[in-house]
């Protein structure tokens, strides 16, 4: 049954399954909220909101997923993001990230540049394994427009391009 579909098919599915889900349960949201009588039909309609919400929060984050088939691993434990490339890597905690970047010049595939308060930067290639784990924190960072990471990473740009970076504590 494993080879049923294409393994280009089945990578789109998986890609793209969390969308789907969203969007099995807001369908099944409108269909209870259009079928049901009493109060239950705004349990319904409740329901289809829930369903649409995960969908647009997944259509983002499905569109920031790459293959996963680039050099190097990237982890998220307790706040703080390791690389571990096949040439250099990194730790980095979240507290202090001071940039995001998108070098689209490195070699072999574009990579996220993450700074340090210290200066540290890592380099994480955008298709590294673990690397969908970066839409996450990208997210939570105060300030940041998700639709700005999206449409960097979607059209590549020719040179390093800072996506977010925090305002600097000036010492005086």
């Amino acid at each position: 049954m494993a080879d049923f579909f294409r393994p280009e098919a089945r990578a789109f599915f998986w890609r793209w399954r969390e969308v789907l889900a969203a969007a099995g349960l807001a369908l099944f949201g409108l269909w209870w909220g259009l079928n049901a009588a009493g109060v239950t039909v705004w349990l319904g309609y409740l329901v289809g909101v829930i369903g649409l919400g995960w969908g647009f929060a997944a259509v983002q984050r499905a569109r920031f997923a790459q293959d996963g088939e680039g050099p190097g691993v990237v982890q998220l434990r307790e706040r703080r993001l390791a690389y571990f490339g096949p040439l250099d890597g990194g730790i980095l905690d979240l507290d202090d990230l001071t940039e995001v970047a998108l070098d689209p010049r490195s070699y072999p595939d574009p990579s996220w540049i993450l700074t340090g308060i210290g200066g540290q930067r890592i380099a994480i290639p955008i298709n590294a394994a673990g690397a969908d784990t970066l839409f996450d924190v990208f997210a939570a960072l105060p300030g940041i427009k998700t639709g700005k990471v999206l449409d960097v990473l979607s059209r590549t740009p020719d040179a390093l391009v800072v996506i977010w970076s925090r305002a600097r504590p000036l010492l005086h």
